[in-house]
């Protein structure tokens, strides 16, 4: 068995990056830093979760705000949901298999978006409904 690549994962992450695509684009897969590897890849999953959610949590607080302060409407507003809308779709078209961690996530975004509502408008937070009312 080869020695595993000696560029440190921990001391410089560009060149350990480098060398690993490198010996992956030669096949020498048992030289490849194959655990930290697999735990960059996690990481860039949950990287992609995180973002959706995000996503969502910013364009439900819009939604509340744009449904109860009509009369504070702004392009800000109009151009952010229209923005979060656009980005979402991005990356469910970029990562088709995130859609199946939409049910899941939903009520976690919701969560967010009525704490992030009720401290922009300055309305309590019993105001907006407790299960999302847009999907």
């Amino acid at each position: 068995m080869m020695k595993k690549t000696t560029t440190s994962y921990e001391q410089d992450f560009y060149a350990w990056l480098i060398t690993n695509v490198q010996l992956i684009r030669q096949g020498r897969f048992a030289e490849m830093d194959s655990e930290n590897i697999a735990e960059e890849l996690e990481a860039m999953g949950r990287s992609e979760k995180r973002a959706l959610l995000s996503r969502w949590s910013v364009l439900l607080a819009h939604l509340l705000k744009w449904q109860f302060q009509p009369e504070k409407r702004s392009h800000s507003w109009k151009y952010t949901i229209a923005e979060q809308r656009r980005r979402i779709l991005r990356l469910l078209e970029d990562s088709p298999s995130l859609q199946a961690q939409l049910a899941d996530k939903l009520a976690d975004a919701y969560d967010d978006a009525l704490l992030t509502a009720a401290k922009e408008t300055h309305l309590d937070q019993i105001v907006f409904p407790q299960i999302c009312p847009f999907f």
